[in-house]
């Protein structure tokens, strides 16, 4: 994906008529800052900053100035701004249906929509109740006294979304890309990621006190004296920490195959003997299920020790912590304040965002398509779908281009690479069919069981999928969603209908923004198709050796620059950037950004046509090309988030993406005459497309 970052995590990472236009009015303000009927935006630039020094702050430094980061927000840029854009308008749209709920078909889906808007928006209700409903939950729990009673609650908690300390879900099968298959992966860290439990580094050890401190605030919250809620901190801390260090690094993880050891139930019963998986998997509904994929066989053996030495009484204390955890945003102020001062430790936010924003984004999670159908009827026009796939169109035959022109891919390499383009699946604006809620009970309250029984519908309809075809035609995000995504066992490229607005693309732009900024985000998705990660898989999406061992080793040491480039970059604090981490999304930036230019020279009459009617060319369609580009990684992180997101993110900070991916262009230098010794200039250029 080209998530970028957002307000409580990184893009590629997926709602009376004339109130409603008056806030799609004050919505489009927010993007409009500083723009140009033409999609230039010139006065983000900073003047100030030479581009052959710093091209990120000569492009984007008068939008940073500008607009500083919003209190309630670790990360603001042009892209949250679209996402504000676009949960403004959703907002109209659900206040409208909750103004007028029992005029709604009941059971219908805009019923659902108003309901759980209302249910969210009650706080003289949510407050009245605390945390009196989750108390079945918490006496469940309670009320555990052996190992057998322990994994139920294990699988009872994973059905109403608490996968703690493992998940079971469903995936492709990476050797057979026609049928789902079950998986079980780790989980259950309340930290970001295990590096937060085992680095040195002050941010790490101060996350660390915060954490131990925050859970033994939440038991004092739910009722325990002080000296018992510090005595179980201790507890979790401690079986988490011992969970952490058998847990397989996110860098490890990006490796398939790593993750892919297809066991029967017995032969995983046999390597974790006190793990029931056959229990579990009846306790879920899915006793037939004779065969799973255990993802992180190490974590599990750890689970499995931790089983045979941890008393009950911590594994009873681990759950607790770990359902109020994952509830504490849906209940009392109290519980909210508690969970955004931990969230302030790990983000540097200093508000809480508004309750509506917060409601719409649980919603969105849990009823998400049903929205993104009202709103792709009001916000996304057919010609806009045909404009962005005739791009989507031009940017794939730049890569057929370049594949078959590629000096260092050997013939057979080559053919098996553009079969696997001819076969990619291209998707965009929203899914053919909407996603049935029917089974879906949402009520007015309390809001916190709604968002529990959105999140159990969602298990069922995914544990479902178990054993099944697989369905091509799903999306994995929402039409909505400010991203896109490449999906490599679907080989699909999919291009939701919410990024595709500006600042990233208008109809009626010049060729040389439009395909500087979306081009460029088409020709990144596409590009993972064949990045260190995707080019492991074949055209039907099977794990699949279709490289020539020759050319296999030319690609790796390609990827490898690009790895050692990025892993010497830092962020505040000295934290450098995980090369290996992010090298497949590094690949594919510098991909999609030669794709894209490649596709808009190919364009009729570019890039020497005139720009738009009565605009002053002060820059040449190439040099507007690259603005375009970097102005779609305009943002700033507070220090907190850019140490989390080093820490976690396989994308690289933005001002890397811009500045690191053009240093390798020599297309960029040119454009602006950038030659000899300049950070823009990398001297051994990083090569792959």
């Amino acid at each position: 994906m080209s998530t970028r970052p957002s307000a409580s995590r990184p893009r590629d990472t997926t709602r009376s008529w004339p109130a409603l236009l008056a806030l799609c009015v004050a919505a489009q303000a927010l993007i409009a800052v500083h723009a140009s009927g033409d999609g230039q935006y010139l006065n983000w630039l900073d003047r100030t900053v030479r581009p052959d020094q710093d091209f990120f702050h000569f492009a984007n430094g008068g939008w940073i100035k500008a607009n500083p980061i919003p209190p309630d927000r670790s990360y603001w840029g042009v892209d949250t701004v679209l996402e504000q854009s676009n949960q403004e308008f959703i907002r109209a749209l659900v206040e409208d249906l909750a103004r007028r709920p029992d005029s709604l078909p009941p059971g219908g889906d805009r019923r659902k929509v108003a309901d759980f808007f209302i249910s969210g928006m009650d706080e003289r209700g949510v407050e009245a109740a605390g945390a009196t409903p989750l108390q079945p939950e918490f006496s469940r729990i309670a009320a555990i006294s052996s190992i057998a009673d322990l994994q139920a609650e294990f699988a009872h908690l994973q059905t109403i979304g608490i996968a703690a300390p493992l998940q079971v879900g469903q995936m492709q099968d990476f050797t057979d890309s026609t049928q789902v298959i079950a998986f079980i992966g780790q989980s259950g860290l309340g930290l970001p990621n295990r590096d937060y439990y085992l680095q040195g580094h002050p941010p790490y050890a101060a996350a660390r006190k915060a954490y131990q401190q925050h859970i033994a605030r939440m038991f004092v919250l739910l009722g325990d004296s002080p000296s018992a809620a510090a005595r179980q901190a201790d507890m979790v801390m401690g079986l988490e920490t011992r969970l952490a260090k058998a847990s397989m690094s996110d860098t490890e993880q990006r490796d398939p195959r790593a993750i892919y050891h297809l066991m029967s139930v017995r032969q995983a019963e046999a390597l974790t003997p006190q793990l029931h998986w056959r229990q579990i998997l009846s306790n879920l509904g899915r006793p037939d299920i004779d065969s799973l994929n255990v993802a992180m066989p190490d974590f599990f053996k750890a689970v499995n020790l931790e089983l045979q030495r941890a008393p009950l009484s911590v594994w009873k204390t681990y759950l607790r912590w770990q359902l109020v955890h994952a509830c504490a945003p849906y209940l009392s102020q109290s519980f909210v304040d508690e969970d955004f001062r931990m969230a302030t430790v790990l983000s540097g936010t200093k508000e809480l965002q508004a309750r509506w924003l917060r409601v719409l984004r649980a919603e969105d999670e849990a009823l998400g398509f049903a929205i993104g159908e009202m709103y792709v009827g009001q916000r996304f026009s057919p010609a806009a779908k045909l404009a962005a796939l005739a791009m989507v169109k031009r940017v794939r035959d730049a890569l057929k281009a370049d594949l078959q022109t590629l000096r260092w891919m050997t013939p057979v390499t080559r053919e098996a690479a553009i079969k696997k383009l001819n076969l990619m699946e291209v998707r965009v604006g929203y899914p053919d069919r909407w996603r049935d809620y029917a089974a879906l009970q949402i009520d007015r309250g309390p809001y916190v069981l709604n968002v529990l029984r959105a999140k159990e519908f969602e298990q069922k309809r995914e544990l479902a999928k178990i054993g099944k075809p697989v369905d091509r035609s799903e999306w994995f995000m929402t039409p909505q969603t400010v991203n896109a995504y490449y999906d490599p066992s679907m080989n699909s490229l999919n291009v939701p209908a919410g990024i595709l607005q500006p600042p990233f693309y208008d109809v009626s732009w010049p060729d040389a923004v439009n395909y500087g900024a979306i081009g460029a985000t088409i020709g990144h998705e596409m590009t993972h198709g064949f990045d260190d990660e995707g080019a492991k898989f074949d055209g039907r999406g099977n794990l699949n050796d279709w490289w020539a061992p020759a050319d296999l080793k030319k690609f790796q040491s390609a990827t490898r620059c690009i790895s050692k480039q990025f892993a010497q970059y830092t962020v505040a604090g000295g934290l450098h950037v995980k090369g290996e981490l992010v090298t497949g999304e590094a690949v594919a930036d510098l991909g999609g950004l030669i794709l894209a230019l490649q596709a808009f020279h190919g364009v009729p009459a570019a890039p020497g046509a005139a720009l738009a009617s009565g605009t002053a060319q002060e820059f040449t369609p190439d040099q507007l090309f690259f603005i375009a580009y970097a102005h779609s990684w305009a943002g700033e992180l507070r220090a907190e988030q850019a140490q989390e997101l080093v820490t976690t993110d396989p994308h690289p900070p933005m001002i890397y993406r811009t500045n690191g991916i053009l240093a390798n262009s020599p297309e960029f230098q040119q454009a602006f005459g950038i030659a000899g010794r300049s950070p823009m200039v990398k001297p051994e250029r990083c090569a792959i497309w």
